[in-house]
């Protein structure tokens, strides 16, 4: 676990560990984001989270699937996800990294995992065992997991959007909502926020 940390502790080196922490309290899309649903779609929503942040694991195991089903699957909504890092940063970027080494197609599937075994990780301390077991679950091996993990210019790209959203979107809490370029939530949401949201969104067309 140490040499774990002290890798990725290049991320924090850059000034990540100054930025908000999820229990505090833009949106634009781009190649680099993983999105759902169809571009097309009228309405748009934008998630900043952090793979570390506990409220961001709340929304995705008790909200995000109904929000998805009724919205995102139907066509109405195009959802986008953008990564953020809260502490412990090591273990949000080694979650990130895994997701997308593991491609766009699994992308989402790795962070749900990640997020359903959050807790795992926390109360055991465990962090690297269990995301190592994610990775593999994916079709990873370890080896490809290390390399992964550890790829400087990787870390590089993913400490550039999240700093770019602190400066330039003005996130600073994670998980922070916006539909069609305003933000509407900061923290958890609920479906009924959702639904309100979503409706107000579309008499505005």
């Amino acid at each position: 676990m140490p040499n774990f940390s002290r890798r990725l502790l290049v991320v924090a080196a850059v000034g990540l560990l100054a930025l908000a922490g999820c229990s505090k309290g833009g949106g634009a899309t781009n190649a680099d984001d993983m999105t759902l649903g169809d571009p097309k779609a009228p309405i748009k929503i934008t998630e900043y989270a952090s793979a570390s942040c506990t409220h961001c694991a709340t929304f995705n195991n008790n909200v995000f699937p109904a929000v998805k089903a009724k919205y995102i699957d139907t066509g109405k909504v195009h959802y986008t996800f953008k990564e953020f890092l809260t502490p412990p940063v090591e273990v949000a970027a080694a979650a990130f990294l895994t997701a997308r080494c593991a491609g766009k197609d699994k992308y989402f599937s790795v962070l749900d995992a990640v997020f359903h075994a959050q807790e795992e990780m926390f109360t055991t301390g465990d962090m690297r065992g269990i995301l190592l077991r994610v990775a593999q679950s994916s079709g990873m091996t370890e080896q490809q997991f290390n390399a992964c993990i550890t790829d400087e210019a990787a870390l590089k790209a993913l400490n550039a959007r999240v700093e770019k959203a602190a400066k330039e979107e003005k996130i600073s809490a994670t998980p922070t909502f916006m539909i069609n370029g305003v933000k509407f939530k900061e923290g958890e949401a609920t479906l009924a926020e959702f639904d309100a949201a979503i409706a107000a969104a579309e008499a505005k067309k």
